[in-house]
């Protein structure tokens, strides 16, 4: 597993980067060489935040834990990912029980907590705008996030407004 370190706001040891490593190789018989684990570390005051991302033939696996202590953040993110793997190992393993390769088996009756039910749905135009223009919208609609249509690219864009108060930009990977 190919391992990506960045610090934001904090200098991470050297002995900090052996030890994501060597905790992260864990994982290595699971998703072997070809995975990307990217692991973002910042320091605020006094809570030591460790991001985990882990990117996998198409799939992404991301956990994030906020503690007093950097190796503490470690741990509960690892457990936290260990448990997403198991959830996820789980459901493709009931969907394709019983499945010839290339196929799809019917998918079993799940319990309710598996279950994933749409309450409602909403359509709307999509209008080409940039992103400070999306940002605008939303917030005069009040909602958390907006999705729009890039003026420069077409693509389909969102913006949305994080926990500190700060908005992103989910942009579609060419």
């Amino acid at each position: 597993m190919n391992v990506i370190i960045t610090d934001l706001k904090a200098r991470v040891s050297d002995d900090f980067k052996q030890l994501v490593e060597k905790k992260l190789s864990r994982f290595d018989r699971i998703f072997g060489e070809e995975a990307t684990a990217n692991v973002k570390v910042t320091v605020e005051k006094n809570s030591q935040c460790v991001e985990i991302t882990v990117r996998h033939n198409g799939r992404v696996y991301r956990t994030e834990s906020v503690s007093e202590s950097m190796n503490k953040s470690l741990d509960t993110a690892l457990d936290l990912l260990a448990r997403k793997i198991e959830k996820n190992k789980t459901k493709l393993e009931r969907l394709f029980r019983g499945s010839q390769p290339g196929t799809f088996a019917e998918p079993e009756e799940e319990a309710e907590t598996d279950s994933y039910e749409i309450i409602k749905r909403k359509a709307f135009i999509v209008k080409p705008m940039s992103a400070q223009e999306a940002i605008l919208q939303m917030n005069l609609v009040g909602h958390q996030f907006f999705m729009f249509r890039d003026q420069d690219t077409n693509e389909i864009n969102v913006v949305y407004r994080r926990k500190d108060g700060t908005y992103g930009l989910l942009e579609p990977e060419n």
